[in-house]
C-alpha cells in the first residue's frame, strides 16, 4: 500500500535579511606619491574591511615591500628569496619589489642605528636617492627608530624628496614636532606611531595635527606583534580605532599602517631550524606562512597599508585582497 503512495515534500526557506550596521563616519583618504611619482590612495572606507554591503570601500588595502640599506638583520632564508645581487643594493631591491607587485616601497634605514653602523645623513640621502631613481612607486622612509637619530636623518631626506609626498616615520612622543615640521615644509606624510594603546594613538594624532600636519597627511601605526607575539592586541586596537572612525570620531579617521613582514622575520620561529619540534616543519616555509597569516589577520582588523618582506607573501596577500575586493 505504501509503495503506491507518492509524497511531495516542499521546503520553504524564508528570506533572511543580513543585519547591517549603519555608519556615520568615513576614513580620510591619504594620497601617497606625486610630482612625477605614481600616486596610491589609501583609506576612504565607510565600512569595516571587505564588508562593502554596509558601505563603500573605494581603495583596497595596499601592499608595501620593505627594503633595507643594511640587510644583515634579516635571516638568510629571507635574503636568499631575493638573491644576494639584489639585497646588497637598495635600488635593485626596490626595482625587483616593483616587478613583483609592490604598490609602495618601504625603505628602512637600519644602517643608521647607533648600535649598528651608525651611518649619517649622507648615507641616508644616498639610499633614498637610489630608491627614488630606481622606481617611480610611492616611498616610505623609516629611520632606525631612535628619536634623536631619526630627527638627524629624516629632516634632510624630507628636503631631498620635496613635493613627492613620501611617508616619513616615525613620529613618536619624543620627536613628533621635528618630523611633523619637516612633513609640513616639504609636503610629506607623517607616520604617527604609538605602542598598542588606543588613547595614545588618538593623543598623538591630535599632537601631530596641532603642529600643522593635516589629518589627510597622517598614517596611524598603532604597532603590532607577529602571530603568536601579541597580534591579538594589535587586532583589538586596530578594530577599535576603525570602529571609532566609522562612528564619527574625526581624530581616528585616518588610515592605519602595520608592518607584519618585519615583525615576523625578527622572531625566532622565522630563523630557527634546530631544536624545535619536527611538526614545525622547515623554517623557510614556516616563516613564510607566519608572515602571510600575520598580514591576513591585521588586514582583516582594519589595516589600510601592510609592509611585507617575502616575495611569495606579496603574491599571496595581493591575491587574497583582490579576491575579497571582488576582483
Amino acid at each position: 500500500m505504501l509503495d503506491s503512495i507518492k509524497f511531495k515534500l516542499e521546503v520553504v526557506v524564508p528570506e533572511v535579511e543580513i543585519p547591517k550596521e549603519k555608519w556615520t563616519g568615513r576614513v580620510r583618504e591619504v594620497k601617497i606619491g606625486g610630482k612625477g611619482r605614481k600616486e596610491v590612495v589609501v583609506g576612504g572606507a565607510t565600512a569595516m574591511p571587505f564588508l562593502d554591503f554596509e558601505g563603500e570601500i573605494p581603495n583596497p588595502p595596499r601592499v608595501a615591500v620593505e627594503v633595507r640599506d643594511d640587510p644583515s638583520g634579516f635571516p638568510p632564508g629571507l635574503l636568499s628569496s631575493w638573491g644576494d645581487d639584489v639585497v646588497n643594493d637598495v635600488g635593485s631591491w626596490a626595482k625587483k619589489a616593483a616587478e613583483l607587485g609592490a604598490e609602495i616601497i618601504t625603505l628602512r634605514l637600519t644602517s643608521a642605528h647607533p648600535e649598528g653602523q651608525n651611518t649619517g645623513v649622507e648615507e641616508a640621502k644616498s639610499a633614498v636617492d637610489k630608491v627614488l631613481s630606481a622606481v617611480d612607486l610611492p616611498l616610505m622612509v623609516i629611520g632606525p627608530e631612535i628619536a634623536d637619530k631619526d630627527n638627524e636623518i629624516l629632516v634632510p631626506i624630507a628636503d631631498l624628496a620635496e613635493g613627492q609626498r613620501i611617508v616619513l616615520g616615525n613620529c613618536v612622543e619624543n620627536n613628533y614636532k621635528t618630523i611633523a615640521a619637516a612633513c609640513i615644509a616639504a609636503n610629506h606624510i607623517a607616520i604617527a606611531k604609538t605602542p598598542l594603546d588606543i588613547n595614545l594613538a588618538k593623543q598623538l594624532n591630535v599632537q601631530v595635527s596641532d603642529i600643522g600636519v593635516p589629518l589627510e597627511s597622517i598614517l596611524m601605526d598603532a604597532d603590532m606583534g607577529a602571530l603568536g607575539y601579541g597580534i591579538e592586541y594589535a587586532i583589538s586596537i586596530d578594530e577599535r580605532l576603525k570602529l571609532a572612525a566609522l562612528m564619527g570620531d574625526s581624530v581616528t579617521a585616518v588610515p592605519i599602517i602595520n608592518h607584519p613582514g618585519p615583525e615576523t622575520w625578527r622572531q625566532k620561529e622565522a630563523k630557527v631550524s634546530e631544536g624545535v619540534p619536527e611538526s614545525w616543519g622547515g623554517y623557510d616555509e614556516r616563516a613564510l606562512y607566519w608572515e602571510e597569516l600575520s598580514a591576513t589577520s591585521i588586514i582583516h582588523s582594519g589595516a589600510d597599508v601592510v609592509t611585507l618582506c617575502h616575495p611569495k607573501a606579496v603574491e599571496y596577500i595581493k591575491s587574497m585582497i583582490a579576491k575579497l575586493m571582488g576582483q
